[in-house]
């Protein structure tokens, strides 16, 4: 397996491991915004799901035909949409929901050959590699973990302090 494949596919399986170890947090913690007047850690993981979707399904089947891409969907009301869902479920159906979306993305990475990975195509005005346009949905994650790790870190030091 090539260098970029294996990266991108060991962020996804170790994602699943992080997203999974959320179920060990309070139902408060679930529910904490990641900053004042922000998303929930409920609301982050939530709106990941719908992404992978609509990559497995919108993006990587149209990445190297002739022909134009889907639209993309409205990220706005995406994210709504997500966030919502998310309110409305209980953490153990978000999570579920993220690793089931999270496997099937994996499993789709597995299929695409190894030379693929380095191809260049077009969204829009910009040419990109499979490589490239999933390192930027990696940093995505990544993005929002560091901010979920960042909460979970505040609430504990704040519960000790409170403790003294």
């Amino acid at each position: 397996m090539c260098h970029d494949k294996h990266q991108i596919i060991s962020h996804y399986e170790r994602s699943i491991v992080f997203v999974e170890s959320l179920a060990g947090i309070t139902e408060e913690q679930w529910r904490t915004p990641i900053e004042p007047g922000k998303w929930t850690v409920a609301e982050v993981i939530g709106h990941l799901t719908p992404w992978d979707e609509f990559v497995l399904k919108q993006r990587l089947p149209f990445l190297f035909i002739e022909g134009s891409l889907p639209k993309g969907p409205d990220v706005g009301e995406i994210n709504a949409c997500a966030a919502r869902n998310s309110r409305a479920q209980s953490r153990e159906e978000t999570i579920a929901d993220f690793i089931h979306q999270r496997h099937q993305l994996i499993d789709a990475l597995y299929e695409i050959v190894d030379k693929q990975w380095q191809l260049p195509f077009t969204i829009g005005a910009s040419e990109l590699t499979l490589y490239s346009y999933f390192a930027s949905l990696v940093d995505h994650d990544q993005h929002h973990f560091s901010q979920i790790q960042k909460v979970l870190k505040n609430i504990e030091a704040i519960k000790w302090i409170s403790s003294i």
